[in-house]
């Protein structure tokens, strides 16, 4: 635990329905100096811990009860969206071909989240995911309550089916199964639900005709129809191309509709998803239209500064806002934290910041060469000891009865894979003909890096037959990998460090012979930030070196592309 400044923070990850509809249940790890026995290819972990070291949060720890650090999520939850329902208020980000789906989190005061699910964590509501890419599946949700049938929704893209919605007057129960919308074309979908009733959707689609240029892209919007869960009419395009079109602007996408004193804002990400990003804003006496541009867009951005600046925040855009019940308004929006003014493996974080209100009524976060601050204030509050951001260690004993919400898979639920024995509490990882690069579930769990400096630590209790391996997996996507493993060579084990590359390629960076009968081995991953350094314990005490100084980059967004941040967790293979 931390107090008021940034060192130890237990993130406040409270399993529910899990995820991987998943693990088998488990009661209370009991005490026991026996090693257990893995069954053939399969491999057990006692436990797997993270620990974020970032300098920033020791050398700036947090002064006043109300400060708070940005990212308030961080790690790779992008694309945030965010309602109000009386004084709780609700947030949801992408999980592209992750499961389960979208994360929703629950605060009372915006800075203090505590994840109380996954939207989608049913099969039934993710479908076509097998063979997708990493960065396919689900498209930035967008979660919005209607106060006059007390419903939430949550809209979406699946890559791989369409657009559709899920609905619940619980949302810290069970959601719908997926309502599609074949006639919603395009992505980023949001519903606005206005005062007199009538609801509505915009969502980002193709231009009309011919693109003029590559990137040229429209906001859409159709009336919808609550009480048969269908659109109505014919839809209408609102902004074409973006907020100055003689520039050609690019991918504006991502809009939000809100009503604020009379009129109709209409706000939307614009200028793609790396540094050029930005988010913009319309206005208009409809909710159709016509909407016109503010003169001061846009209304949030870091493209224009020095890139050589001190911790650097880039990539801002795709926000939504949200209006506390004491009338102000705040902002949460995607970026992304560079090392070094380079690259990140952390992907498009959350962040969170006030919104201001120029003197011709329009909102905004930054003008000109306004930073996005890394320390900010909600005056008012109390930051809680196990906020979500900062410095925290947090170990997982799989000695609950579900998996913490941090744990994800690829695809869809591994639960013919997994297991948690309800005796000893470890968990069993079945070794799979399913390899990471397939674009189908293997027997991966994971989680997202959170931090640029980390240290993670499992023990695995495993007796590899021919062409098995287990271990820790670096995970960007089918094509950027590292795979820290024990496998078989001979009559002995040998640890790896793979590098998994394009092509199914693969290339052993360093290995080390195993001589020792024991079936336990500790694996230590320890992130530099630009490196990764790889170690390993066969008492329990005493780091040995497996390799160091690993270029962390070949996992970062800079050289693999793509929409999700690198995770890291335990994988089971057989070649």
């Amino acid at each position: 635990m931390r107090n008021h400044g940034s060192i130890y923070i237990i993130t406040a990850y409270i399993s529910t329905s899990l995820l991987l509809s998943s693990c088998s249940l488990s009661s209370l790890k009991q005490e026991s100096t026996v090693v257990p026995v893995p069954a053939q290819s399969e491999a057990i972990f006692e436990y797997f811990s993270y620990t974020g070291n970032d300098d920033f949060y020791s050398e700036n720890p947090l002064q006043g009860m109300d400060n708070y650090y940005n990212p308030v999520l961080p790690g790779w939850y992008s694309d945030p969206s965010v309602c109000r329902s009386g004084d709780d208020y609700f947030l949801v980000t992408s999980t592209f071909s992750y499961f389960p789906g979208v994360p929703i989190f629950h605060s009372k005061d915006l800075v203090n989240w505590n994840q109380i699910g996954h939207i989608l964590n049913r099969k039934s509501q993710l479908v076509n995911m097998e063979g997708q890419k990493v960065s396919g599946g689900i498209f930035a949700p967008a979660i919005e309550y209607n106060p006059h049938n007390s419903t939430y929704y949550m809209i979406t893209t699946n890559v791989g089916a369409g657009n559709f919605f899920v609905k619940t007057q619980d949302p810290f129960g069970d959601w719908s199964d997926p309502i599609m919308l074949p006639e919603v074309g395009g992505i980023d979908p949001s519903f606005f639900f206005d005062e007199d009733g009538k609801a509505y959707i915009v969502n980002n689609d193709d231009a009309p005709g011919i693109p003029e240029y590559s990137g040229h892209r429209t906001i859409r919007i159709r009336e919808f129809d609550v009480k048969s869960d269908k659109t109505i009419g014919k839809e209408t395009v609102i902004v074409n191309k973006g907020w100055r079109p003689e520039d050609k602007p690019i991918w504006i996408e991502g809009p939000h509709l809100y009503k604020i004193n009379g009129k109709y804002f209409l706000m939307a990400a614009e200028g793609g998803t790396s540094v050029w990003h930005s988010e913009v804003i319309f206005r208009s006496d409809n909710p159709t239209g016509p909407f016109i541009p503010w003169d001061k867009n846009p209304i949030l951005t870091q493209r224009n500064l020095n890139p050589e600046r001190p911790n650097p925040v880039t990539c801002a855009g795709h926000a939504d806002l949200i209006q506390t019940k004491d009338g102000d308004w705040w902002a949460f929006f995607l970026a992304c934290r560079p090392i070094n003014n380079s690259f990140e493996n952390l992907g498009r974080e959350t962040f969170l910041m006030p919104v201001k209100w120029s003197e011709d009524g329009f909102p905004y976060m930054t003008q000109g060469e306004d930073i996005i601050p890394l320390i900010e204030k909600r005056s008012g509050i109390t930051r809680n000891n196990n906020v979500t951001f900062g410095n925290y260690h947090v170990k997982d004993n799989f000695d609950n009865k579900e998996l913490g919400m941090e744990w994800i898979s690829l695809r869809g639920p591994i639960a013919d894979l997994c297991d948690i024995n309800d005796k000893s509490g470890y968990l069993t990882l079945k070794c799979s003909e399913v390899k990471s690069r397939d674009k189908k579930t293997p027997s991966f769990l994971a989680r997202r890096m959170q931090h640029h400096k980390f240290e993670c630590v499992t023990r695995m209790i495993f007796e590899p037959q021919e062409n098995e391996s287990a271990g820790m997996l670096l995970f960007k996507d089918e094509e950027h990998q590292y795979f820290f493993s024990l496998n078989k060579s001979g009559d002995d084990k040998k640890l790896s460090l793979i590098k998994i590359g394009e092509n199914e390629s693969e290339s052993e960076l360093a290995s080390q012979t195993i001589k020792s009968k024991s079936l336990s081995i500790d694996l230590k991953v320890v992130s530099k930030g630009t490196s990764f350094d790889f170690y390993y314990s066969q008492d329990g005490n005493k780091w040995v070196e497996l390799t160091k100084n690993v270029d962390a980059s070949y996992l970062s967004t800079n050289v693999a592309g793509g929409f999700t941040g690198t995770t890291i967790g335990i994988y089971a293979v057989k070649e």
